[in-house]
């Protein structure tokens, strides 16, 4: 079981590094805003963030097919089972992951990718480049989160 949790990647780190032409192109501010190298540059990032999303819900997927809950012992059936529940949670997050995955490659054909949904903004590629999924500016963001912190409070 051990193994299992081992290799459970948090969604919240990120994505993989982007899959490129070999060049080891980063996007710079010294070239135009989501300029289609830019873009293809995100747009492949995404993808392979999907893929290895989904290539560790198929191992996750085949590990639950083939082993079973199968321990006598009571204590380690109990933590076999929360290991499960822990590794179960963690694909949720990340088939939620996926949704907004969708979305940003969406918003890349649509062109309006890298920029910030509520103020138009274009959002840092430093922020782009580790979270390639964000749809606002960090300011913007922070309204957003102290705006929600406030009516929870209320």
């Amino acid at each position: 079981m051990a193994s299992v949790l081992e290799q459970v990647e948090d969604p919240e780190k990120g994505p993989p590094a982007a899959a490129n032409d070999g060049d080891g192109y980063r996007p710079g501010a010294d070239e135009p805003f989501m300029n289609p190298r830019q873009l293809e540059y995100f747009r492949e990032k995404l993808l392979a963030w999907k893929d290895a999303i989904h290539r560790e819900s198929a191992g996750t997927l085949s590990q639950l097919q083939s082993e079973s809950l199968r321990e006598a012992d009571l204590t380690d059936r109990a933590s076999s089972e929360t290991d499960w529940s822990i590794e179960l949670r963690t694909r949720d997050r990340q088939r939620k992951l996926i949704s907004k995955i969708d979305a940003a490659l969406r918003r890349i054909e649509d062109g309006e990718y890298g920029y910030c949904e509520v103020t138009g903004e274009p959002i840092s590629l430093g922020r782009l480049e580790a979270r390639p999924i964000a749809t606002m500016t960090v300011e913007a963001q922070e309204r957003h989160e102290r705006n929600e912190k406030v009516s929870r409070e209320e």
